[in-house]
């Protein structure tokens, strides 16, 4: 492949500052959400520097707009530490009346507070940066863009994937962080492990000062792991911990933990999409439960890249994990979103790409192999015939996204069949 590529997420932030006064840039931990900032960032404020968070926050207290003096675009990087800078922000933007002047950088959602008035609306844009496509991290050519799929070719494409069974299995385990990227293999692996340690062990309650058990926050993330891709209470899971674990929450310590998680962007559920259908049948609008990334769930079920080659069917749930974040990275380059889809009837669709302009498309995700691939067609050309094409447009593509296979196709029937190792943004 060709190596480390730049951030999809470093064209967003440009465009953005183009048009309004701040940028706001969230996500997990270690997915380079500084990094991109600090590429077009013309001054930089670190406000998690531990030798000057005391005089931060006393800065804040008696004078706070001289945190904001710099030139700029000028970085508040965590920000989140000092919640009143939110509104200093939207005040400093309306009156010097100018694009680009911030971007603040942040690794949770900052709990209700009563230093943030505002909502930032008409001076916010926000970007929600996520771990490392295969595409970004140089492990698919990229040769089938999402972009191309769109604009509705209707020629073979073209590409070569280099992805077998057991480097899936890999980058499975070793998920889209930046600093995995490159190093040695058992480095890597070791390194996803590493933030899930420091998921349990203090970020959980760090991101609102409250205290919450590790084992019990190890416990909700296996339950997790393990209903990953599927569409079930969360009544379901907290019994689940029960039933797996010996151990369980109450219902109202069970949602502060799994809010705790959303807030530092560790599990990031997919919505359900609601199309007009030419029957009547009821859509399921409950969210699909997939984390952030594919190696969250595998260090939460404590398995490894040989694990997954012995268990394909867990496999295929991992897999789909990483499939539906690249997915979301490369929609974000096209201001679309993804979806998840499933009726009353029992038809269920992986993912639906859903651009601005109304133009959508249709993914069902598969490890490989005909029968599977046969399988996602007749799901695909199924759920396109319920749709009510005198109301909503036809889906722009129909593509099966398989973890192995070598090289891209589109069928005699128009759906493409495209290996994860050949797409892109």
């Amino acid at each position: 492949m060709n190596g480390y590529r730049p951030r999809i997420a470093d064209i967003q932030l440009n465009k953005m500052l183009r048009r309004i006064g701040a940028v706001l840039i969230q996500g997990p931990k270690w997915c380079g959400k500084t990094t991109t900032a600090e590429q077009i960032a013309a001054s930089t404020i670190y406000l998690d520097d531990p030798e000057k968070q005391k005089i931060y926050r006393q800065t804040a207290e008696l004078n706070i707009s001289a945190l904001l003096q710099g030139n700029t675009p000028r970085l508040m990087d965590e920000w989140q530490m000092i919640p009143q800078l939110w509104d200093a922000v939207r005040y400093e933007v309306d009156h010097r009346k100018s694009e680009g002047q911030f971007i603040l950088t942040g690794s949770a959602v900052p709990p209700k507070s009563d230093e943030i008035h505002h909502t930032g609306t008409g001076r916010f844009a926000r970007l929600t940066m996520r771990t490392m496509s295969l595409f970004e991290s140089g492990d698919s050519s990229g040769a089938v863009s999402m972009r191309w799929l769109f604009e509705k070719h209707d020629e073979q494409p073209r590409g070569i994937a280099d992805i077998d069974l057991r480097r899936l299995a890999f980058l499975i385990c070793r998920g889209g962080w930046p600093n995995s990227v490159g190093k040695d293999d058992e480095d890597a692996l070791a390194l996803a492990f590493d933030y899930y340690d420091a998921v349990v062990e203090s970020d959980i309650s760090r991101v609102d000062g409250i205290h919450r058990n590790a084992e019990m926050a190890r416990r909700l993330t296996r339950s997790l792991a393990r209903h990953q891709g599927a569409q079930v209470s969360l009544e379901t899971i907290r019994q689940d911990m029960a039933l797996n674990d010996e151990g369980s929450l109450g219902e109202s310590s069970f949602t502060l933990y799994l809010n705790a998680l959303k807030s530092i962007f560790v599990v990031d559920d997919l919505p359900a999409w609601n199309p007009n259908l030419r029957s009547k049948t009821a859509i399921r609008t409950s969210d699909t439960r997939y984390f952030n990334d594919s190696s969250i769930a595998a260090a939460a079920l404590g398995v490894s890249p040989a694990d997954l080659t012995q268990d394909l069917n867990t496999m295929g749930l991992m897999f789909e994990t990483m499939a539906v974040r690249d997915l979301r990275v490369y929609a974000d380059a096209l201001d679309g979103r993804v979806y998840h889809y499933r009726d009353r009837s029992g038809l269920e669709c992986d993912a639906v790409i859903h651009l601005r302009n109304g133009d959508y498309g249709l993914v069902e995700i598969k490890l490989g192999g005909n029968t599977l691939i046969e399988d996602g067609v007749k799901t695909l050309n199924a759920l396109a015939e319920k749709i009510d094409t005198s109301k909503m447009r036809e889906p722009s593509f129909k593509m099966v996204l398989t973890g192995v296979g070598e090289y891209p196709f589109r069928r005699t029937d128009g759906v493409y069949v495209v290996p994860i190792g050949c797409l892109g943004a």
